[in-house]
C-alpha cells in the first residue's frame, strides 16, 4: 500500500468536511427512500452464512488469481502520477465507506473504453477511459464509490451463496473468466468458464447494482461530493451506450444504465439540500488532461497543434495541461517549460505540476535542473511515490544506477506487488550491470503475473550467477521454492 501525499487537506477543508458530516443523518434518510425500500442500509448481518461459503481469506486468494490474469493479459497504465491520484481518491472514499478490510490493489488498465470493476480481495480496476468520460471528480468518485459498495456488501460471496456450486476452485474459474472478459473488453469471453458460472455472473451484475448504487450514493455524500455527480455520470454512460449501438463497453453490459436508474439518481440528489459538496479538483483536471494527451491518436506534431487550438478555444486547466504534455511528447521541451512555469505560477504548491516540470526537464536532458527540482519536491513531501519514480529515472539518465536502484528498492518495501516497479528495477539493474539482480527482479515480475515457468527460469539464471554469495543464493532458493509450490498448486499436485 503506497503512502499517498499528492494532495494536502487544508484546515479550512477539514472544517468544511465536519459540517458536511453533521448533515449526513438527514441525507441518509432521504437517499434510503429514493433508492430503495430498505429501512436500514447498514452492512447486512450475513455472519457465518457468507463466510462459511467463502471467507475473507479465500476472497483474497481469489483476488490474487484474478490479479494474475489481469497482470498477464491487460495493458497497464504505468504512470505514477495517475496511479497516485487514483489511489488517493479511492482511499479517501474508503474512509467514509463500509469496507472493513481496506487493503486494496488498484489496477489502472490502459484502455480508453469506459470500465471499472471490483473483484474479491480488494482489487479495484479502472480503465483510462473512465476518466475521459467523467466531467468532474464528483462523477468519477460516484463510480468508485459504487465499486467500493460491491466490496463492502461482499457481493461476490453473496452471489456464490445464492448458487449451488460453492466450490472455491469453481469460483476461481469464474473470476478468471471475468478477468478475461474485462481485459479483452469482450463479454463473450465468459465462455471460458462453465455455463452455470457464466449465468451466475450475469445475475450478479443485475442483482446487486441497485444496492451498490444506494451505498455508493450515501458514500459519495459522506465523502463531501456533490450528490448530483452520480446521476450526471449515469447520464454520460447512457450517451456512451447509445453511441456504441450493438457493441457497448463491457462495463455497460454488466452495469446496465437504464432510464429509471438515471432518474432515481437525479431524484435522490434533488431531494437533498446540499450546497457544500465539491464537484471538482484541479488534480482531476490535470489527470484527465494527461490522459487526453496520452490517448490522442495523431502524430506528436499534429497532437501539439490540436491541443494548442483546443486550449485557445477552451482555455481551462485540463486543456492547458494536455497541451503541455503534447509539447513534451513532440520534443518541444523549452516551450513546454514556458507553459508549465506559467501554470505553476498560478498553483505554486501543486505537486502534479511540479513533478511534471521535472519530467519535462528530464525529457530535455536537463538532468541537473531536473534533479534540483525533484529534490525540492521530496524535501517537502518525503517518499512521494511519483516524485521518487522520477528521481530514479533522473539518476539512471545520469548513470548513477546504484542510487537509482536504492530508491526503487525503498518503494518496493511497501509496494512489492507492483509489477511496474519490478520491471523498472530490472531495467536499472541491467543498465548498471547488476545481472543477478536483473534476473531476480524479472523473476519477481513473472511471479506476480502468474507465469511461474518463466519465473523459475529467471531465478535459476540468477542462482547460477550468484557465485560464492551464500546470502544471495539462499534468498534465490527461497524464491525458487515458492515458485515451485505455486506452480504445483496450479497443476494440482
Amino acid at each position: 500500500m503506497k503512502t499517498i501525499n499528492s494532495v494536502s487537506i487544508t484546515a479550512i477543508e477539514k472544517n468544511k468536511n465536519m459540517l458536511v458530516h453533521r448533515s449526513l443523518f438527514f441525507v441518509f434518510l432521504v437517499s434510503q427512500v429514493i433508492f430503495g425500500q430498505e429501512k436500514d442500509l447498514n452492512l447486512p448481518d450475513l455472519g457465518d452464512r457468507v463466510s462459511g461459503v467463502i471467507s475473507l481469506e479465500q476472497e483474497r486468494v481469489l483476488g490474487q488469481g484474478f490479479l494474475e490474469q489481469v497482470y498477464a493479459q491487460a495493458p497497464l497504465i504505468n504512470d505514477p502520477i495517475i496511479q497516485e491520484y487514483t489511489e488517493l481518491l479511492i482511499y479517501r472514499l474508503s474512509e467514509t465507506s463500509q469496507v472493513k478490510d481496506r487493503k486494496y490493489t488498484i489496477v489502472l488498465i490502459d484502455e480508453k473504453s469506459l470500465n471499472a470493476f471490483a473483484a474479491p480481495g480488494g482489487v479495484i480496476g479502472v480503465n483510462g477511459g473512465l476518466f475521459l468520460n467523467a466531467g468532474n471528480e464528483a462523477q468519477l468518485a460516484s463510480v468508485l464509490s459504487h465499486e467500493l459498495a460491491h466490496l463492502s456488501q461482499r457481493h461476490f460471496a453473496r452471489n456464490v451463496l445464492r448458487g449451488r456450486d460453492t466450490n472455491l476452485a469453481s469460483s476461481l474459474v469464474m473470476v478468471s473468466a471475468i478477468a478475461l472478459a474485462i481485459v479483452s473488453n469482450n463479454p463473450t469471453a465468459f465462455v471460458a468458464g462453465p455455463a452455470a458460472l457464466q449465468q451466475q455472473q450475469l445475475r450478479y451484475s443485475r442483482m446487486f447494482e441497485r444496492e451498490a448504487d444506494r451505498y455508493g450514493f450515501n458514500n459519495l455524500i459522506a465523502a463531501g461530493y456533490d450528490p448530483a455527480g452520480m446521476g450526471q455520470m449515469f447520464e454520460n454512460m447512457a450517451k456512451v451506450r447509445k453511441l456504441a449501438g450493438d457493441n457497448p463497453p463491457e462495463f455497460l453490459l454488466t452495469h446496465p444504465i437504464t432510464s429509471s436508474r438515471v432518474s432515481d439518481a437525479f431524484n435522490a440528489a434533488d431531494q437533498i439540500e446540499f450546497t457544500g459538496g465539491k464537484k471538482n479538483t484541479i488534480n482531476f483536471e490535470f489527470v484527465k488532461g494527461r490522459l487526453k494527451a496520452k490517448y490522442h491518436n495523431l502524430s506528436p506534431q499534429a497532437s501539439a497543434r490540436y491541443f494548442e487550438k483546443l486550449y485557445l478555444d477552451f482555455p481551462n486547466n485540463e486543456n492547458k495541461y494536455a497541451y503541455i504534455r503534447a509539447l513534451q511528447a513532440n520534443g518541444q521541451t523549452d516551450r513546454a517549460l514556458d507553459e508549465i512555469n506559467e501554470i505553476i505560477n498560478k498553483y505554486p504548491k501543486n505537486l502534479i505540476l511540479n513533478i511534471t516540470k521535472s519530467e519535462i526537464l528530464l525529457s530535455g536532458k536537463k538532468f541537473s535542473d531536473a534533479q534540483k527540482n525533484i529534490d525540492q519536491i521530496l524535501s517537502i513531501s518525503p517518499g512521494n511515490y511519483p516524485a521518487s519514480i522520477i528521481k530514479s529515472k533522473i539518476l539512471s539518465a545520469k548513470k548513477e544506477f546504484i542510487k537509482a536502484e536504492e530508491i526503487l528498492r525503498d518503494l518496493l518495501i511497501s509496494n512489492n506487488r507492483d509489477p511496474g516497479l519490478w520491471i523498472q528495477l530490472s531495467e536499472v539493474q541491467r543498465a548498471g550491470k547488476n545481472i543477478v539482480g536483473y534476473h531476480i527482479s524479472r523473476g519477481e515480475y513473472y511471479m506476480l503475473i502468474g507465469d511461474f515457468d518463466n519465473a523459475l527460469n529467471q531465478l535459476r539464471f540468477a542462482l547460477n550467477l550468484s557465485g560464492n554469495s551464500f546470502q544471495t543464493a539462499e534468498t534465490i532458493m527461497t524464491k525458487i521454492k515458492l515458485a515451485n509450490e505455486r506452480l504445483g498448486k496450479r497443476r494440482g499436485f
